[in-house]
């Protein structure tokens, strides 16, 4: 049976500067996602369009969200299948294309995971990869392409030096 989650967040604009958008410089981009229990995150827009580059904006999350899904996935995925993750990163990239009128759209996001793996076998670890991108929530409801560049590392026991595998 189907089931449903929902996600409530909260969010203020900050960025009033005592004439609020009476002109487009006037105001601040800055705003305050908030989640009941959870520490607030400080928003704005890219620094390209007046933001403050000290804070979050919302590609950076969107290209966030599609890595840490992956990668909950992956570990996920890598635990039922007998591989030892020890290690994970990634480096994602997200490219916005504008068009003429000022708004714009996501491309594409590529992810560049990084795994280090101390068992199992590599082949499988990367092939994990595909499986989690399928089943990341965030993945399937964009509408452009989320690719994967994945590397793996095996380090043996006790060897502390990591080889691509």
């Amino acid at each position: 049976m189907p089931s449903e989650h929902r996600y409530r967040t909260a969010l203020e604009w900050t960025g009033n500067r005592g004439v609020g958008t009476r002109r487009y410089d006037a105001y601040a981009r800055d705003h305050v996602v908030r989640v009941a229990g959870k520490p607030e995150l400080l928003g704005s827009s890219d620094p390209t369009y007046r933001g403050d580059a000290s804070r979050w904006n919302p590609e950076e999350l969107l290209v966030a969200s599609l890595a840490g899904c992956h990668m909950l996935w992956y570990l996920h995925l890598a635990a039922v299948h007998g591989v030892e993750v020890v290690a994970y990163t990634d480096a994602a990239e997200g490219t916005l294309v504008l068009s003429a009128d000022g708004g714009g759209r996501f491309s594409e996001v590529v992810l560049h995971p990084r795994v280090t793996i101390a068992a199992g076998s590599p082949a499988t670890a990367h092939a994990l990869h595909d499986d989690a991108h399928r089943r990341c929530f965030i993945a399937a409801s964009v509408n452009f392409p989320v690719r994967h560049d994945a590397e793996i590392r095996s380090v043996g026991a006790g060897d502390g030096a990591g080889r691509p595998a």
